[in-house]
């Protein structure tokens, strides 16, 4: 996959050229909260990152969001294409709600092939609430939470599974961390209905 255009945005792949807005992306402490490695302390150092998670072994789509006004990145969203087919995202706070993640993660997912993602799983942390609505946005469905000692930041966290089943088989359910993580649970949580807007 290379560029998808969007009505307000450009998500392509990341090139070393983003490295100003990958490191201002990555070292914001409002979006470093919810991710579970450390800031980068040196645009160096984000360079590595960004050669060790998007340039050097991507696994998946690992794409820059972009507005398309500039072509910078102001966010990021991947679908992996190992078992789990985790979908994330991150942005930039000053680009918060004007629904960019969104228009830009449906868009990812309509580019998917069915057939190397019948499924996606999300996860976001309990403190994370607007993280969740993104992904009730995005037609999935809550299925349990669980209680993980984060790394390598080495914090317990309690992180909600999402799951969207693309492939029509609504019986099926990702049982993987609800089995790996003894503390588990199935909360009653309020709109869990899958949302579109």
């Amino acid at each position: 996959m290379t560029i998808i255009n969007t009505v307000r945005l450009i998500l392509r792949p990341f090139t070393e050229t983003d490295i100003p807005e990958f490191y201002a992306i990555q070292r914001n402490l409002d979006v470093n909260r919810f991710l579970p490695w450390f800031a980068p302390a040196t645009i160096d150092s984000a360079l590595q990152m960004l050669h060790d998670q998007y340039l050097d072994a991507p696994d998946g789509e690992q794409l820059a969001v972009c507005l398309k006004e500039s072509n910078k990145a102001i966010g990021y969203v991947h679908a992996e294409a190992s078992e789990s087919h985790d979908f994330g995202y991150g942005m930039l706070p000053s680009a918060w709600g004007h629904g960019y993640m969104t228009e830009a993660s449906l868009a990812l997912i309509a580019a998917l092939p069915v057939a190397d993602y019948p499924y996606l799983t999300a996860t976001h942390d309990v403190n994370n609430p607007k993280s969740g609505a993104v992904m009730r946005r995005l037609g999935m469905t809550y299925q349990y939470t669980y209680l993980e000692q984060w790394q390598p930041k080495n914090l317990p966290v309690h992180f909600r599974l999402y799951l969207l089943n693309r492939d029509g088989n609504e019986d099926r359910r990702y049982l993987k961390y609800w089995h790996m993580y003894p503390e588990h649970k199935v909360e009653p949580l309020e709109n869990n209905t899958p949302q579109r807007d």
